[in-house]
Parts: structure tokens; C-alpha cells; sequence
């Protein structure tokens, strides 16, 4: 399609695909710098604000949301959470991350992110569209990209660019036109999945509940004071309706159950979803005048709650050096982006890897297993060091620590 005929031509300085919290976030922090950036997405504005995801942000995700101008939001809806629970062996054992590192994390739904990062695109005049089709990106090897797309009423347009940012999600067709045998994928895939529910019921603890058990992992999660969200480790193979409410519950209160009596407040489950993930970095995050942001590059477990996170950290990253690379500096800024962005990507993978192979059970496990990991769970909650190394990375790191 690419000598079809098109509608329009637009010319801007970036063109962005993909409408999620990366791409729209990108779009706002060049917005402030006084960049015109076009965002576009396949997906509808519905289709993204109702697809449940992570919900928990780093404190200084939660800082740059407020200090950006998006939206204050977070602090009047959203919970900050100063610790986290392990259970294990029947105990439960708090990491109070204010007293070791004296930071916090925000429970704070990426679907409200998103929200958030929308109105204030809207709000600042940005041009973000959404449920288009028949997206191409052309001439990426040049210094004249081009974007090329229909619109929902059939219309053909054109971004002429100087960039383009691919943060089109994990699926993503853009991390594709980086030549294959120019690229190298890092992968892992994990023999487990996560049972994922949404149920009406209240909070059953006011902060997250990390679950070891020899039957498995579950996550003990919240959405609002109506509305939690929980999962328990299940096979891949897993079908949605052979868990009717009672067996999920039953199965969630077996993982939780310990010495102190703990129980979950139940409640009608609103939805069921099974979740597989992997950890995958592909590398390199530029080709030509693309570069990739977020899971188009990058996606992790998501044990140790940085998906998000991540793909906000690479945008941060990417304004600033966008910023330079369209003025004085020119084309050689975008030689500080990869190497920046994969110095937090890999401590991310590897945070989210030691937590994932934590808390769940191997399902080939042994018996010698099962108690050397709860020899290593005891390390983390009886020792300083290990429970201000869980902080340290649970809570993130800032900007400025790394390279």
C-alpha cells in the first residue's frame, strides 16, 4: 500500500506508534519542549482505558506524573504503599520500604495511567488518534521516515517525520523492520501462567500479599475499596471455565492460609483471565531514524511489577535525548539511548526474574527444592541486607543513579 493514494500529508518532528501510557507520555514530555509529535494507535481509546494491566508505579513514575502536569489524580485516588507482605511457611513477613529506603510505590491501575495521559493530551491540543488500520512505516534507514495509515472513515493519511517511535506493546510491528539478521531477541519463557480475577469484594489487606506455598504462587492485589484484583499460578493450559467462583476462591485461601488465621473477604469474581508471560529484550532499540520504547523492546514478568515502569522510564529517557537530537547536537544523541535504557532493562529483567523463580513452585519441583527456596525466602525477610536489596529494587531506581 505504499503508493496508495493518500488524503492528507502531515509533517512533525515525531511520529509515534502506538497510544499507551509509553507513546502518550512521550508525546506529553515533548509536548512541554515545544516538539509536535502525532500519536497513533490500532486500538480504540475504549479498548485501552478497559484492558486490566499492572497497577503498581515506582515512586518516581508517581512523581513524574505529578510534576509533569498529567494529573494530580494519583495522589487523591491512588494508594501509596509503604511495604509489602511475603508469606511463606504459614507466616506472614512485612518489607517496610520507607524504613529501609525510605521511599514508597503507588497502587495506581495502568488503565488510570492511561486515562490520565489521554485527557492531558486532549487538554494540551496533542494529536492522538485512535482505531486506525493499515499502519506502515516507510524509509526508516533515511532522515524522511514516513508514517502511513486509514483512518476510521476510511481516509489515507501521511506523517512525514524526522523520528519515529515505535511503543506499539508487545505485539509490536515495529521492533519487526529491524532487519533479522541484524537483530538479536533475548528470551525466556516460563512454564507456569497466572489465573488473574477481578472480584467485588473488600480490601483483604492495605498492601500487596506476595503468597509461597508448595501449591504455588497468588498475589494478593486491590483496584479500590470495592474492587480487588488477585491470581494464583496455574498451568498454561489453563480453561477460564472450569474454575467456577467457589474452586477460585478455595484455591486462593489454600495459598494465603498461615498460623495467623489470615483469610480473603470474598465476593462475586466480575472476571477471569488466564495470563502467560515471558521475559524478551531485543536488541538494538534504534534502527535508523526508529527507535523502540516499552514492551516493543522489552517485556518482563510480571512478579516484580515493572512493565510499566519500564516503558515510562525508556519515554523519560527518550524525550530528553529526542530533544537534543532535534536541535545542536543532531543524529549522534540517539547513541546515548540504547545504552541508558538497557542498563535499567536488564536489572529489571533480572529483578524480575530472582522474584519469579522466588515465589512460584517448579512444576517438576523436588522436595529439595521446594526448601532451599524457602531457605532463600528467609534470607531475604531475616537479614537487612536482604530485605533492603527487595526494596531497593521494588521501589525502583532514580533516573539519575544509573547511565
Amino acid at each position: 500500500m505504499a503508493d496508495a493514494v493518500t488524503d492528507t500529508v502531515t509533517s512533525v518532528p515525531v511520529a509515534v506508534i502506538g497510544a499507551g501510557p509509553a507513546g502518550l507520555m512521550l508525546a506529553h514530555l515533548l509536548g512541554r519542549a515545544g516538539i509536535e509529535t502525532i500519536v497513533i494507535d490500532t486500538r480504540t481509546r475504549h479498548e485501552i482505558a478497559t484492558t486490566q494491566r499492572a497497577g503498581i508505579l515506582e515512586a518516581d513514575t508517581a512523581r513524574d506524573l505529578v510534576n509533569t502536569g498529567v494529573s494530580d489524580r494519583i495522589l487523591r485516588d491512588g494508594y501509596e504503599h509503604e511495604g509489602v507482605e511475603l508469606r511463606f511457611s504459614g507466616r506472614p513477613h512485612r518489607i517496610n520500604f520507607k524504613e529501609l529506603v525510605g521511599e514508597s510505590v503507588w497502587l495506581y491501575p495502568q488503565t488510570d495511567v492511561f486515562t490520565d495521559l489521554a485527557d492531558a493530551r486532549n487538554r494540551d491540543g496533542g494529536s492522538v488518534h485512535f482505531g486506525i488500520r493499515n499502519t506502515e512505516v516507510l524509509d526508516i534507514t533515511t532522515d524522511a521516515p514516513r508514517v502511513r495509515y486509514t483512518a476510521p472513515d476510511g481516509a489515507r493519511h501521511e506523517i512525514r517525520a524526522r523520528y519515529v517511535v515505535g511503543a506499539d506493546g508487545s505485539r509490536s510491528m515495529c521492533r519487526d523492520l529491524v532487519p533479522e539478521d541484524r537483530r538479536v531477541r533475548y528470551g525466556q519463557e516460563y512454564p507456569y501462567a497466572w489465573f488473574g480475577i477481578l472480584a467485588e469484594a473488600p480490601m483483604s489487606a492495605p498492601e500487596l500479599v506476595y503468597a509461597h506455598s508448595e501449591h504455588g504462587f497468588a498475589l494478593i492485589s486491590q483496584r479500590s475499596e470495592t474492587v480487588q484484583r488477585m491470581y494464583f499460578q496455574c498451568h498454561l493450559d489453563e480453561v477460564v471455565d472450569a474454575w467456577p467462583d467457589d474452586r477460585i476462591w478455595e484455591t486462593l485461601q489454600a495459598r494465603v492460609a498461615g498460623e495467623d488465621g489470615f483469610q480473603l473477604k470474598e465476593g462475586p469474581v466480575l472476571e477471569k483471565t488466564v495470563l502467560r508471560f515471558r521475559s524478551f529484550v531485543q536488541e538494538p532499540m534504534r534502527w535508523g531514524s526508529m527507535v523502540l520504547a516499552g514492551d516493543a523492546a522489552h517485556t518482563v514478568p510480571p512478579t516484580g511489577a515493572r512493565g510499566l515502569n519500564l516503558a515510562l522510564h525508556d519515554v523519560k529517557v527518550l524525550a530528553g535525548i529526542l530533544v537534543r537530537a532535534l536541535g545542536s547536537t543532531g543524529d549522534s544523541a540517539l547513541d546515548d539511548y540504547q545504552p541508558r535504557a538497557l542498563q535499567r532493562v536488564w536489572r529489571a529483567q533480572n529483578f524480575s526474574y530472582w522474584m519469579t523463580q522466588l515465589m512460584h513452585a517448579a512444576p517438576d519441583g523436588s522436595p529439595f527444592g521446594l526448601r532451599r527456596q524457602i531457605g532463600e525466602l528467609d534470607n531475604v525477610v531475616s537479614t537487612r541486607a536482604g530485605r533492603t536489596y527487595l526494596a531497593e529494587q521494588y521501589t525502583g531506581w532514580p533516573t539519575n543513579t544509573l547511565g
